[in-house]
Order: structure tokens, then sequence, then C-alpha cells
């Protein structure tokens, strides 16, 4: 049986969000040194020290229950709680000084994402989403977290971080979905999600995702009437093959899986 999500794990989860934004923001467009690690990725002190700062919160706070970082791998890695840390995700954006980057935090149990955040730190932007709860948006923007329902394929946008990444893909059916979509906009990392949250993406198609580049977005596009899926339709898993498909509405998830998943 799935369990409640606390207040407290909530308050936990918004304290490294409001800490790792105090971390990352004063380096934003400051010139940061850029490394590269065995998988050719970027990363930035920005991304080490927001990591290590929230880990340290974890330890203090919840000391029985795991932690998985980008960064600095797990620690606790039986426990049935795992927190799973994505300082920044975007990091090609970040030191390339656009804000389309965000921080993300997700609380799993049992391998089933249970708490997502996805912050922004310089726009001041945030979504929060609980497993059976209506996602929160704030910003100083204004707007409500809800997807586009009732969107017809031929009128969707359609978002993908980066061709590059879909030459990853396990097949190329991608090609036929991104033909029939609307239109299709590359670039957005983990925003491009906030986005479809809030209605202004419909369709995400994405591979070569690690949990925690995902499991912060489920509860977020799920509690903004969403799905989210691999490629195949199938729930995402922490040993899956990598691929994510995310829609505004059941409807366009069902037409989108009927194309990827087909042969």
């Amino acid at each position: 049986m799935t369990p409640q999500i606390t207040d407290q794990f909530v308050d936990v989860a918004t304290m490294l969000a409001d800490t790792a934004r105090s971390v990352v923001r004063p380096w934003f467009r400051r010139g940061v040194g850029v490394e590269s690690k065995k998988d050719a990725s970027p990363v930035t002190v920005a991304d080490r020290t927001a990591e290590r700062v929230m880990r340290a919160i974890l330890a203090e706070r919840l000391p029985e229950h795991g932690v998985f970082g980008e960064e600095f791998g797990q620690d606790n890695a039986q426990a049935d709680y795992q927190w799973l840390l994505d300082p920044v995700d975007g990091t090609r954006a970040f030191v390339t000084g656009r804000p389309l980057f965000g921080t993300l935090i997700a609380l799993f149990y049992k391998g089933e994402p249970l708490l997502g955040i996805l912050d922004q730190p310089v726009l001041g932007e945030r979504w929060v989403g609980v497993k059976g709860r209506a996602t929160v948006f704030t910003s100083s923007l204004g707007g409500q977290a809800h997807t586009r329902q009732d969107v017809a394929l031929g009128e969707a946008e359609m978002s993908c971080t980066s061709p590059e990444m879909l030459e990853l893909a396990p097949h190329d059916r991608w090609k036929i979905l991104k033909q029939q979509a609307r239109r299709m906009t590359w670039g957005g990392d983990c925003y491009a999600y906030g986005l479809l949250a809030l209605g202004q993406i419909d369709l995400i198609a994405e591979c070569d995702m690690n949990p925690w580049d995902w499991g912060a977005l489920v509860p977020i596009v799920q509690g903004a009437g969403g799905v989210m899926s691999a490629w195949d339709g199938s729930p995402l898993r922490m040993d899956g093959d990598r691929t994510v498909l995310a829609a505004g509405s059941p409807a366009l998830h069902r037409e989108a899986v009927r194309i990827l998943h087909a042969g």
C-alpha cells in the first residue's frame, strides 16, 4: 500500500528547494567554470554545492531515508524512501545564461514517485506535485497548473530537449509523431515539463532519461491533468528503458503511444 505523503515530507522538500535556489542563483551568468563528467555532460560548482547542501539537510531531518543524487550517487540504497536530486537539470542552459534549467527534487517510495518539486531559481517559479493532489504553481507572473485538454495531435505543441537526445532513441517512430504534431520546439530540459503543466506545451517525447531527470516531474504533470509514461505506455521505472513521454491529456497520450509503439 502506498503511504500518505506527510506535511513533514513536503516541508523538507520545500526547504531543499529554497536552499538549492539560494546556492544556484548567485552563480547564474557569473562565468562559472565548467567541467565534463565521464559521460561528457557538463557540471559546475553550482550543481555540486547545491547537492551537498541538500544532502546535509536530509541527513539531519530524515536520516533513515535514502538519497540518490546526480552528482554524488546513492546512499542508503535499501531504504523504502529515496530522495532523488538533480540540482541543476539543464546545465548547458545554465552555463550559457538561459533561464531554462531547474532544480528537481523527488521523493520515491519503493520505486514510485510520490512527491516532486521543479524550481526555477532565476525566474522564481516553482511547481509542487504530490500524488493524489492538484499541482501547485507559484510565480510572480501568475498562472495555474492545468494542462490543455481536448487538444488533437494535429494541434499539439510538441517539445524535446535536443535532436541529439533522439539519436539515442530505441526506434525512429518519434519522427512520425513529430510530423503529425502542429510544431516541434527544441530545448527546455525540465522546464518544458513545467510549461506542459501550465498548458503551454502539449506533448514531450524524450529518451536517455535518468530517474532523477523524470522522478519529480511525474506527480507535477499528473497533478495538472496530464500523463507520463515510457514510450510504450508503461509506467516509468528506475530500471526502465529511459524513454519518457508526457502528454497534457489521456487522449493525446493514447494517440502518442499508438504511434510510438506501433509495429
